[in-house]
This record gives C-alpha cells, structure tokens and sequence, in this order.
C-alpha cells in the first residue's frame, strides 16, 4: 500500500474516531492530511522507502486559537494511537507527522506563517520548498484556512517572478549545455563537462517546471515528476540520457545534437506561450526577451541569471 494511503486508512481508522471522542467541540478546527517532507508524499514511496525516514502517521493542522486551547492535549492523544512506523534518522526529515500549527507547517518552508507577501519573498524561494509544502493530500479542511494558503504557493507565483527564474534557467541552458559542454569535452576536461551537463539538465528541468506553471521538487524526483507534467514532460528520457551516457567526443557529438533538440523543443514552447519570437537556435537571446516581459523594475534590473 502507498504510504498516502496507508496514511488516510490510519485517520480513518483511529484518527477521525479519536477527535471525535475526545474533541468533538474541535472536530470542524482541525485539517487533516499529509503534505511535506517524504516520497510518499508525492506518492512516489516503493518498499524500499521504508528503510529509513518512513513513520506511520498524518498531520493533524490547527489555527493559533485551536492549538491554545487544545494543541497539548490532541497531541498526547495522537501520541497514543496504536500505530508506529519507521523512526525518522534525519533531522531534515523531523517532525513531520502528528499535531502542527498551521504557521509552524509553512513557516518550514516559507519562512513566514504563509504565503509570501512580496516579489522578492517569491524569488528567494527554492521551487522544491514549495512543491514539498503543496504536495500529498488534505482529507479534511473544514475552516479552509490550510487550504487557502495551500493554494495560495500552488498557484500564487507572481508572473514577474515566474518570468524572472524561467529567464535565468533559459540562459543557464545556453551556457553550461550549448556552449560550456562541448568546450570542455574537446579541453579533455571530462568532468567539467560533467559538471556542465549536470547544470544544463538542471536548468532545463526547471524552466520546464515553470512553463508548466508547477514547483519542481528536490533534484532526486524532478526526473520522475516530469513524466507528468503537460507540456515537455517527454523529455525526461532525454535529459536523463544526458546525464548517462559517455563524455568521449563521439558521446559530445551525440549529446549535443540532443541538447539542441531539447532547446528547440523549450524555443517552440516559449513562443507558444507568447514569451519569445526570435528564431535564433541559440537559448541566450530567448532569456533576455523574456526578461523584456517582466514589469517590476526591481526584478527587470537584475543579473540576468539570478533567481
């Protein structure tokens, strides 16, 4: 069973009896769910996900004024439920399961006790803070409060700052696949071509990711994740061949004709979306007419490739 499910059965089956019992005045204050930290969160959780930072449990969320009056108590009360999985070793992984603050789950990854609240705030966000706090699923939301600011880094990213990032990966693309790789594979230099392909492949995962509108999670599962994503998401088997296959100058000749493809393919959806027209095959002239779209002073005076 997939721990999503796992988790939901264990709610279903001694959580939402619990609340009901012991704290039926609470029962329409509380969410419940499981979002964050975990592979089983972004339902890609096999059985060998369960060696290690793998515990039983769901999140039960509360409001400031429903944590005063009842946070302690709820939570000795989760404590006891007789279900227990693996132990979480990492300290990344603390804490993830039982009774949270609705602003302590967000702060984790937002730094505030909710969305930001400004460009900046946006920008400095790593993509896979957001997709681990927009992940899993919500059972129960009665207030809507978790929800509301769920939705709010799903869907929310300023425009600006959407064109701000992709711009900075489209000229990364340029840069360490187009240009940097095949230079340093005809230096000899085999691992700086490594490291390029790596930044390259990076780079076009996540300008990918935002030309779907979507957060890419933590480097491990941005591979997986495209394979859903609507638009590009085929590229997966090439990206990831780039990062497996030979570096001797047959391989360089190879890989570089399937960067190429790869850029034209994120050309071809840029235009689509209105954000280029050029028709070099050349990625950097591309980040900086998407650059010419953003409006915010702030952000259009910035280095090209920051963000």
């Amino acid at each position: 069973m997939k721990g999503l499910d796992e988790a939901r059965a264990l709610y279903e089956r001694y959580g939402a009896p619990m609340i009901e019992e012991k704290f039926p005045a609470y029962a329409g204050r509380i969410a419940v769910g499981l979002v964050g930290h975990g592979s089983e969160c972004f339902g890609y959780d096999d059985a060998l996900s369960r060696d290690h930072d793998f515990p039983q449990g769901f999140c039960l969320w509360l409001d400031d004024e429903t944590d005063r009056a009842i946070g302690v108590a709820l939570s000795r009360a989760y404590r006891a439920l007789p279900f227990k999985g693996a132990q979480e070793k990492s300290a990344l992984g603390g804490n993830s399961r039982g009774v949270r603050r609705i602003a302590d789950f967000y702060s984790r990854y937002t730094g505030s006790d909710g969305a930001p609240q400004s460009l900046e705030q946006w920008l400095s966000l790593p993509s896979h803070a957001l997709a681990e706090a927009t992940n899993g699923e919500v059972w129960r939301d009665d207030q809507g409060l978790f929800t509301e600011i769920r939705l709010q880094l799903r869907d929310g990213m300023p425009e600006d700052v959407r064109l701000k990032k992709l711009a900075a990966r489209v000229i990364t693309m340029a840069q360490a696949g187009q240009y940097n790789y095949p230079r340093c594979v005809r230096h000899g230099e085999y691992g700086a071509a490594m490291l390029a392909m790596t930044e390259f492949v990076n780079a076009a995962c996540g300008a990918i990711f935002l030309l779907n509108r979507r957060h890419m999670p933590y480097y491990k599962w941005q591979l997986r994740a495209m394979a859903e994503l609507e638009k590009l998401g085929n590229l997966r088997e090439a990206l990831e061949y780039l990062l497996t296959a030979e570096n001797d100058e047959s391989g360089r000749v190879l890989k570089s004709a399937v960067v190429e493809d790869i850029c034209a393919a994120v050309i071809g959806e840029l235009k689509a979306q209105h954000l280029t027209h050029g028709s070099w095959d050349y990625l950097e002239p591309h980040a900086y007419e998407i650059a010419e779209h953003i409006v915010s002073p702030a952000l259009r005076s910035m280095h090209i490739m920051e963000g």
